[in-house]
């Protein structure tokens, strides 16, 4: 037999515990199939329906006709290797006009295998060398400080300001601290709507603040935007890119929550001026999908054509296709809120150290209870009380969250959710107290 590869001479990145997170969630999802499960933050199946895929992508054809195109070139339009930047940036910019008041020409887009492509070609682009620093909001969705680590990218959280989204003074700390050392405070990530995993959403003043506080540091700024479509008053929170006066946010869109994930779709908005030896000049889209052309050389044209298709279905207006999706969500969680104020009253949960925050909308809330909310815990939950959720600690780049657990009410019905916070309440109170819980709460 051949000796085994040896994982200490494999990518650093592999032994990090943060790439374990993920795929332990998922064993043990399949480990208790009959749990009811807080744990997934996917779309709700009951709105897909299979012989959709299919009229969308007549929907596309259509529009290929239309457009004057022949039977040779749809069919090299779907079959062949495509343009890089993608077949659909044109549809993409009137969603994101019509939908997010947000005017970016077709080019400067990039359509990308998932929101996950598009952050990782950003970092690999905006971070040039082992001194470039990117800065995370605290908690912080996994898959951007997992992206970073892959890329070898050194990430310093900023923590969350009492309103939510990373707290603009603490903003400058980090970039000033980072600059004192020596080292280049490149860009900073967030996810200013309904926030994985914390669920929090910006306001509007803070909005601002932030991209103050981020120029005047030298900062690009990330914005992540996957549940901005579910807020119920869109127009009362504009995206950052929306406020964005320099061209200073580079915005990543995703089709998984709003169309749905098995698509693999998800788009960059990159529209800063890149200047280049002897006066060249090009956009930052440009730069990204010559990163993206030795990766994953395009972006699937069937997955970019069915998508296409349910654009024109709904003449490029997400928020209008998607209100019954937002209801839903809504409801669910008003549900999940009265659910946990139903079984823990104030004196019972005064007297456990128990606390959740109350998000407006979105899939994700977040409970701190009085022990360690961990993988082993979780899984007793599911074995003994079946019911699943998500630990935070993974969250908190430089530590935090161990006694905070996420509840995602995205993919469950209200009948499921009222059954499981009774279950989740039963659990919580066999588990015993840890000792740290009768100080400040974590993270």
């Amino acid at each position: 037999m051949p000796e085994p590869l040896a994982l200490t001479d494999l990518h650093a990145s592999l032994a990090d515990p943060l790439l374990d997170a993920m795929t332990f969630l998922n064993e043990v999802t399949t480990r208790y199939p009959e749990a009811v499960s807080f744990a997934p933050g996917r779309p709700y199946e009951g709105f897909f329906e299979p012989e959709d895929v299919h009229a969308y992508l007549d929907t596309y054809l259509d529009h290929l006709a239309a457009r004057g195109l022949g039977r040779g070139a749809v069919r090299t339009a779907l079959f062949q290797y495509g343009p890089t930047k993608g077949i659909i940036p044109d549809l993409v910019a009137r969603t994101l006009a019509h939908d997010e008041g947000l005017t970016v020409p077709p080019e400067a887009l990039v359509l990308t295998v998932g929101a996950q492509e598009g952050m990782l070609l950003t970092l690999r682009a905006l971070c040039a060398g082992p001194d470039d620093v990117l800065l995370v909001s605290s908690p912080c969705y996994v898959g951007v400080t997992g992206a970073a680590r892959l890329l070898d990218i050194t990430t310093v959280p900023v923590p969350e300001g009492p309103e939510g989204g990373p707290d603009p003074q603490a903003v400058r700390a980090a970039a000033r601290a980072v600059r004192a050392e020596g080292r280049r405070p490149r860009a900073l990530y967030v996810v200013p709507d309904f926030a994985n995993p914390s669920g929090t959403s910006m306001p509007l003043p803070a909005r601002a603040e932030l991209l103050d506080a981020a120029a005047a540091e030298g900062l690009l700024v990330i914005e992540d935007n996957p549940y901005g479509f579910f807020a119920r008053d869109p127009g009362e929170r504009p995206t950052l890119k929306a406020l964005d006066r320099r061209r200073q946010v580079v915005y990543l869109g995703s089709f998984a929550k709003t169309c749905f994930p098995g698509a693999r779709l998800g788009y960059v908005v990159a529209d800063q001026e890149v200047a280049g030896p002897g006066g060249r000049r090009s956009l930052l889209a440009d730069e990204l999908a010559k990163l993206k052309s030795m990766t994953t050389v395009n972006t699937p044209a069937l997955s970019q054509a069915v998508i296409g298709g349910m654009l024109l279905r709904h003449d490029c207006r997400l928020r209008a296709a998607n209100a019954r999706a937002t209801a839903y969500y809504a409801a669910n969680l008003t549900v999940l809120l009265r659910e946990l104020e139903r079984q823990f009253p104030a004196p019972e949960r005064d007297r456990r150290g128990l606390s959740w925050n109350r998000p407006e909308g979105g899939f994700f809330a977040v409970l701190t209870v009085p022990f360690e909310a961990d993988e082993a815990a979780m899984e007793r939950c599911a074995r003994e009380f079946g019911v699943l959720w998500t630990p935070m600690a993974p969250f908190y780049p430089a530590g935090g969250g161990e006694r905070r657990l996420r509840l995602s009410i995205s993919s469950l019905s209200e009948e499921q959710i009222v059954a499981g916070v009774a279950a989740l309440a039963r659990f919580i109170r066999t588990e015993p107290a840890s000792e740290s819980a009768s100080g400040p709460a974590d993270g």
